[in-house]
């Protein structure tokens, strides 16, 4: 029977098979502080191509991930108050959040975001949630590409289902939002309803009865975030209002003061 590991001891452990694993940074220093080693085991597992890996390591990597997760605490959805109608705002991780499904921003690959250490939903996502993740997701767009062709990205606004592994959520939806270059036409206003719209649809196929939406395409992709906001609540205001009894929470989750205030004036 293996000896069980501390949480420093499952850190050290991971760094260097991850190093090992990548080959090119088998050699890389390991810094002597908790927080250098913790950024040198995200940054590697960002970089990580989907691919096969021992059970033992995984077996570590998710006892690590369940042991950072109670660091972090664990959100339930009867901490956070109603506002009305089943809707919330969150100010927060969404990693934190032990709803049935978090709404993840992708991207059109949807292999999670490669950049180390980056502060997009993606990267976190994905960091917190595993390499399985990113093999699942792997998976199914090799599915999508046999059907539809080596070329095959994910389309606006068609979401993704996927466990969410080491998430205190039991899914994930992965979602590609509208991308804003210029001027925000009612064409990418539509695209970002139907974020919502199908994302609700996919909860409602599969049983899902709490999610946590993270604010659409308001990152990288530029969509405005007060009108991004105003998009968000109306949608699934009205959504909530034509499948009573279906979805019976919906958990907007805001990382800037400013998008938290949009959500309360949208929710008054």
């Amino acid at each position: 029977m293996k000896k069980k590991m501390t949480q420093d001891q499952r850190l050290d452990y991971l760094v260097e098979e991850f190093k090992a694993d990548s080959g090119e940074y088998k050699d890389l220093q390991t810094p002597d502080d908790r927080q250098g080693k913790q950024r040198i085991l995200r940054s590697l597992m960002n970089i990580r191509m989907p691919k096969l890996i021992s059970e033992d390591v995984l077996c570590v990597q998710n006892e690590y991930l369940a042991g950072r997760a109670n660091e972090k605490g664990i959100v339930q959805p009867s901490d956070i108050p109603e506002i009305r109608n089943g809707l919330s705002i969150w100010q927060g991780d969404i990693t934190r959040l032990a709803v049935d499904a978090i709404v993840n921003a992708a991207n059109s690959q949807m292999l999670g975001c490669f950049v180390p250490m980056h502060t997009c939903i993606d990267n976190c996502i994905h960091t917190f949630a595993g390499v399985q993740l990113r093999a699942e997701c792997a998976r199914q767009m090799e599915e999508l590409k046999k059907r539809y062709g080596s070329d095959y990205e994910q389309p606006t606004a068609v979401p993704m289902l996927t466990d969410a592994y080491n998430l205190p959520a039991k899914k994930v939806i992965h979602i590609v939002g509208p991308i804003v270059q210029g001027e925000v036409t009612s064409f990418l206003e539509d695209d970002l309803a139907a974020c919502y719209r199908n994302t609700l649809e996919m909860c409602l196929e599969n049983g899902l009865k709490s999610v946590a939406f993270c604010c659409i395409s308001t990152g990288v992709f530029h969509f405005p975030n007060k009108r991004a906001a105003k998009i968000a609540v109306e949608t699934v205001t009205d959504w909530m209002a034509s499948h009573p009894r279906t979805v019976k929470r919906v958990i907007f989750n805001v990382f800037k003061d400013e998008d938290k205030a949009y959500y309360e004036k949208f929710l008054q």
